[in-house]
């Protein structure tokens, strides 16, 4: 099918009946014609034709700027066809074919299925040159959304290098000997795999907030749901959110497994979140809350897991945090501002 704004064609033929015929013609087999009174009103609606039919006499006698100008403005998917009608037994002028370009000559008179067929015949040529437009655009807006995520990866791949390496120093101030080190470097880069698994599953855009959770607490329940509870609402997080947040997770994990809830048997965590939609944008309220372990004592020296919940998501996801150490079982409460991704739009 031609573009539903391709469907006419233009005729100029002011000389004669020579306009009127072609057009009763067109019009028996259900084309749409119309007829244009000078070369002028002709160029104007070149842009929503077909093709165009036109007298060489109508070309001969009319300033032709204009149409040359329109004619070398086309986009290079475009060769406006046009059909030129012409004295039987004459040659026809070659400057008008050669301006033309994309011309088929008639010689007049002419039987009418000869026109219909013409017209037809560019009617179909119209229409590849469209289905050329249109695959040119999904080219261009193909390589823009690859330059746009090649550029999203090199941001990613970037701040993954920079967390490693915060991970590294942080691992290896906070442990005492090799292997210590090495099982709690290696539990961390297992979460941050985690995370990254859960993003790009969805193209590297968003990770479910309870999936997260379930990552890392998942193991740790009875198989009843009695010892792990999540309650909240879906809540995907983009990823400048979800690597600090998945590491914050992981840290809270260690340390109830090491220290806390997990530690015991009867030990319990519950996790609840909600989103609140204020008039500085949405937030994320989280509480993890333990229950059923040893009791707790206030540390005596702040470990990497609290460091990495005050440092990392308070400065990088401008969140707020509040951890109380009761002695029933510590508690954690963040605050998060929810923030859109800010790359890679569809299409």
């Amino acid at each position: 099918m031609v573009e539903a704004d391709d469907v006419s064609v233009l005729i100029l033929a002011p000389h004669g009946r020579d306009g009127a015929v072609a057009s009763a013609i067109l019009g028996e087999v259900g084309i749409i014609a119309t007829t244009c009174p000078n070369l002028e009103a002709l160029v104007a609606g070149l842009d929503a034709s077909a093709c165009a039919v036109i007298t060489e006499e109508a070309l001969l006698s009319a300033d032709r700027r204009e149409l040359a100008e329109w004619l070398e403005r086309q986009p290079p998917w475009s060769d406006l066809p046009f059909i030129l009608l012409t004295h039987r037994g004459g040659e026809p002028v070659g400057h008008l074919t050669d301006l033309l370009g994309n011309v088929t000559v008639l010689e007049r008179p002419f039987h009418p299925a000869v026109l219909v067929n013409a017209v037809r015949s560019a009617f179909r040529a119209r229409q590849r040159q469209r289905e050329v437009e249109a695959h040119l655009k999904e080219r261009q807006q193909t390589h823009e959304r690859q330059a746009l995520l090649i550029r999203e990866l090199h941001h990613r791949v970037k701040n993954t290098l920079a967390t490693v390496q915060g991970l590294l120093g942080a691992t290896a101030r906070s442990t005492h000997s090799v292997d210590e080190f090495y099982h709690s470097f290696a539990d961390r880069i297992v979460s941050l795999s985690n995370t990254h698994n859960l993003l790009t599953e969805d193209y590297w855009q968003t990770a479910p907030l309870i999936e997260m959770f379930r990552n890392e607490l998942a193991h740790y329940d009875d198989g009843g749901a009695r010892r792990i509870t999540l309650d909240g609402p879906p809540v995907e997080l983009s990823a400048d959110l979800a690597v600090p947040i998945g590491m914050a997770v992981h840290e809270l994990t260690t340390n109830a497994a090491k220290h806390g809830a997990l530690s015991a048997p009867g030990g319990q965590i519950s996790v609840a979140w909600k989103v609140r939609d204020l008039e500085a944008g949405r937030r994320l309220a989280i509480d993890w809350v333990e229950r059923g372990g040893p009791p707790v004592e206030q540390p005596r020296r702040k470990g990497f897991g609290s460091t990495l919940l005050h440092r990392v998501l308070t400065h990088q996801c401008h969140a707020t945090i509040s951890i109380a150490y009761n002695r029933e079982g510590l508690s954690c409460h963040m605050d998060i501002p929810l923030i859109e991704e800010r790359l890679v739009p569809e299409y």
